[in-house]
């Protein structure tokens, strides 16, 4: 019986739950599940505009820490084969018996399209070119060879080495790809993707026998007397005999 003058309260009471010690665990762990792709995805998008935004970051690099002084003795020789090319005017050349045999050369390694060592490379041989004088095309020869033979031809090749200089003593040349590509892996310069190309210049006599690695960077004064060098390598061979 309920005392007259009081109601019952008809409403159920649940009690109250304290609160899990997992909760603030569990709200982390979702919102770091929501935040994980789209960071990933954040990351991936942001690595994937710096290559694009930047190719060439590796030559740069080269190109900012500019050339050493250094030179490394290529061992047992080049085979420097005879393959058929253009040069810059559009002759038909062959590789080794017109632009190697019997001489002292020093070749780099370009392509007209690229827009990071390439440049420094091709005004380190038309300066080179210059110091040499009346030596240039007579007693000492630069080659530069194209490694993206299919874009360059041998009219962009004359406009592209203008720029720098050029003149008697200094060939350019390109040719088939297959062709281009036999060389390159001749003179051990060959890299698939021709965009990381090495910045070398191959310095040799070839009557001695004598081959020079030096960086492509290296001043043009350094690599005036490595080919200096190298081309009295016949004499002091002869004279030791």
């Amino acid at each position: 019986m309920t005392p007259r003058g009081t109601t019952r309260d008809h409403r159920i009471r649940t009690p109250r739950r304290r609160p899990s010690a997992w909760a603030p665990a569990l709200v982390a762990a979702a919102a770091l599940a929501l935040a994980a792709p789209a960071a990933a995805q954040n990351a991936g998008h942001s690595g994937h505009d710096h290559a694009a935004a930047d190719p060439h970051a590796k030559h740069k690099a080269m190109a900012a820490g500019g050339g050493g002084g250094g030179s490394v003795e290529v061992g047992g020789g080049l085979d420097v084969p005879d393959v058929p090319v253009r040069d810059q005017t559009g002759a038909e050349r062959h590789f080794y018996t017109d632009l190697v045999a019997g001489k002292t050369v020093a070749m780099n390694f370009v392509f007209t399209t690229c827009t990071t060592i390439c440049p420094p490379m091709g005004a380190n041989f038309g300066r080179l070119r210059k110091e040499l004088g009346e030596r240039a095309g007579r007693d000492l020869h630069l080659i530069s060879i194209s490694v993206d033979p299919v874009t360059d031809t041998p009219e962009r090749l004359d406009a592209w080495s203008r720029q720098f200089g050029a003149g008697p003593g200094w060939t350019l040349v390109t040719g088939d790809r297959a062709e281009i590509t036999r060389l390159l892996k001749a003179l051990k310069v060959f890299n698939p993707d021709f965009t990381e190309h090495s910045p070398v210049v191959l310095i040799g006599n070839d009557s001695a026998g004598e081959w020079t690695r030096a960086h492509g960077l290296a001043p043009p004064a350094k690599l005036e007397e490595l080919l200096t060098k190298v081309a009295s390598a016949g004499e002091r061979k002869g004279g030791s005999r």
